[in-house]
């Protein structure tokens, strides 16, 4: 069961009930989010949302405009984050306050952790089925978990989807991402990308120096297959990745609406 505690938000940005509605709409305008829990001592009493404030006077106090706590929807650290899924569906909530046995606020979840709780599902899958295809052709290896330089990565995919890239910079923003499949051969400084192109070219847009990544150590300097391959694309660094966008629009547009 992955539980709700492994994926959310953990630094979160609160009111307080004696916070104006001025102060809220302040808070909106700096931050782009589209409510924040109540808190006092530590303790969830509430939330206030852009619905909550619309017409109310500047001056008026959160308390009197925020949901209750009883009236409110909420989840706990060790809730399966897949029925939290399905409450948020049935609700129409895109985000959940977390709170502990004593109603303190530890995070809040919300439904792109849901979803991304989901897709880090398959990298164990896509890590043994490499393995056993190196295996396979006799290679000797080791696998480590550790962290790669950005610039010191071998691109092998020549293209890239932006509806994907922007999901993936989402996820590296949250410290969500899961960890990059590379390999790293004898005598080479550099490592050879197999599997998480999306989030090697967001860090390196977001100007992140490292990854988290699966290395699996080649006991071997001869020139692979997939290198080849992308010698043949021209591949050698993380730029000579192109960003296909599905409207055809320009693609550094992308990067101006993060």
């Amino acid at each position: 069961m992955v539980k709700v505690k492994e994926y959310m938000t953990k630094n979160v940005i609160t009111v307080k009930k004696d916070d104006k509605v001025k102060d809220v709409i302040e808070l909106f305008k700096k931050t782009k989010h589209k409510s924040f829990p109540v808190v006092e001592n530590g303790k969830l009493v509430g939330i206030v949302s852009l619905v909550d404030i619309v017409g109310k006077d500047d001056n008026e106090r959160v308390e009197n405009v925020m949901t209750k706590r009883d009236d409110m929807v909420i989840t706990h650290p060790d809730e399966d984050i897949m029925n939290v899924g399905r409450i948020m569906f049935r609700t129409g909530l895109s985000k959940l306050p977390v709170v502990d046995e004593k109603n303190n606020l530890v995070g809040l979840i919300s439904n792109m952790d849901v979803i991304r709780s989901q897709i880090e599902k398959t990298t164990p899958k896509k890590l043994e089925r490499i393995i056993n295809t190196y295996k396979s052709l006799g290679y000797k290896l080791e696998v480590k978990k550790g962290k790669v330089e950005i610039h010191k990565l071998k691109p092998t995919q020549n293209k890239i989807h932006s509806d994907e890239l922007i999901g993936r910079i989402y996820e590296l923003k949250k410290g969500l991402a899961e960890p990059i499949i590379v390999i790293k051969k004898k005598n080479d400084d550099k490592y050879i990308l197999l599997d998480g192109h999306h989030r090697a070219v967001a860090a390196y847009k977001l100007g992140i120096p490292e990854l988290d990544a699966y290395i699996i150590y080649l006991d071997t300097d001869k020139k692979l297959g997939i290198e080849r391959t992308a010698e043949s694309l021209n591949l050698k660094t993380l730029r000579d990745i192109k960003i296909v966008e599905h409207d055809i629009e320009n693609s550094e547009n992308i990067f101006k609406k993060i």
